[in-house]
């Protein structure tokens, strides 16, 4: 899915550069930048970064041990199941699967999509990542420049000058081709 958002990015640049024309084709600054270089540059990233590896460490020791105590609980019942009587090992059962819903209910909490984890990077790290996008927006503004690469992550985008969106006149086009007015 990446490659083929990258392709279809790569494509559009291709098709802009290709519309616009030769003259101001050559007229157009690019540049690229490595983000991975950067953000390994700065030591507020590398703290944040490391704060994020601690609490994962620590949260997953949490969850490893709810479910080393659930399997021991499942080996004591498995043990004693055959002298129990059935209200016993109704109950017994109860517990064993009340305590696994709990391990995986904190599994998903902490790990989950949106998660202490995620929720974390996003309060440590996104403060960074909004540092370095206005650093390369003012750099290519002050620089003139069209389009800025992040090498890091093959063929992203990160920075257009507005001025080159031909969004516009590319549904003009459409429209006028297919009979159809924008509105």
């Amino acid at each position: 899915m990446k490659t083929l958002k990258i392709t279809i990015r790569v494509l559009i640049i291709t098709i802009t550069l290709s519309l616009t024309g030769f003259t101001n084709t050559f007229a157009q600054k690019f540049a690229y930048v490595d983000s991975d270089y950067i953000l390994k540059s700065i030591p507020e990233y590398q703290n944040a970064q490391n704060e994020i590896d601690e609490l994962s460490k620590t949260w997953q020791a949490e969850i490893e041990a709810m479910f080393t105590q659930v399997e021991q609980m499942y080996k004591a019942y498995q043990a004693d199941a055959v002298l129990l009587p059935e209200d016993l090992k109704k109950k017994r059962e109860d517990e064993i699967i009340k305590t696994e819903r709990e391990a995986k209910e904190l599994q998903r909490k902490r790990f989950g999509q949106d998660g202490d984890l995620f929720k974390k990077r996003q309060e440590l790290i996104k403060p960074i990542q909004e540092k370095i996008f206005n650093a390369i927006e003012e750099i290519a503004t002050k620089q003139n420049y069209a389009f800025i690469f992040d090498k890091a992550s093959g063929p992203t985008i990160m920075y257009i000058n507005a001025r080159y969106n031909i969004s516009d006149e590319v549904l003009d086009q459409i429209g006028s081709i297919m009979g159809v007015r924008k509105q």
